[in-house]
């Protein structure tokens, strides 16, 4: 009777300590990876099953270096499936040499020098009138707005409007929003 009861609590005292350290943990998890905020975004990115094709286009543009450096970076990071929605063959043209340069404005219109998280980015809407303009990296302004309460969309200079699925997933030299939609440039 003494051993089942010493097995339950070691038992007990094992789970609670998992539990207790995932609960103290600081990852997110996206694309099934967890996302360290001790390592930068490129580090991070390259673990997420759901970001595969944004890292090829990141390597294809030369900006790895970049997106390693001391930031901070705010990065709207579209997914596998915001890429599968462009026009087919679009992604494949753009990984071309010859297509550099529109593929680094691209990739740079989801960067924004500075760490915004949510509430950073609801206190510009709240301060703008329910809606803000980001200016991105690549010079172009973007827009942010409020859709419902703890919905942040952003609309990119043709007029596409895509969702922030996951907020503030953190970086050593920034923080990651996941969005749904490829933005795009004027």
């Amino acid at each position: 009777m003494k051993t089942i009861i010493r097995t339950a609590l070691c038992a007990s005292l094992l789970f609670s300590t998992a539990s207790m350290a995932a609960m103290m943990s600081d990852t997110t998890m996206v694309g099934g990876a967890e996302m360290y905020p001790s390592k930068n975004i490129v580090e991070n990115a390259l673990n997420s099953k759901d970001h595969t094709t944004l890292v090829a286009a990141v390597k294809a543009a030369g900006l790895v270096d970049t997106l390693q450096g001391k930031g901070p970076f705010t990065v709207f990071a579209p997914t596998n499936a915001a890429f599968a929605k462009l026009p087919a063959g679009t992604v494949d043209s753009l990984v071309k040499p010859e297509n550099k340069a529109t593929l680094t404005s691209i990739l740079t219109y989801h960067v924004v020098a500075g760490k915004y998280e949510m509430k950073d980015l609801e206190k510009l809407i709240k301060k703008g009138g329910g809606h803000a303009e980001l200016k991105t990296v690549n010079g172009q302004p973007l827009w942010i707005m409020a859709n419902g309460p703890h919905n942040i969309q952003l609309k990119d200079g043709k007029g596409n409007m895509a969702n922030i699925s996951t907020y503030d997933v953190q970086q050593k030299n920034g923080v990651i929003d996941v969005i749904d939609t490829v933005l795009m440039p004027k």
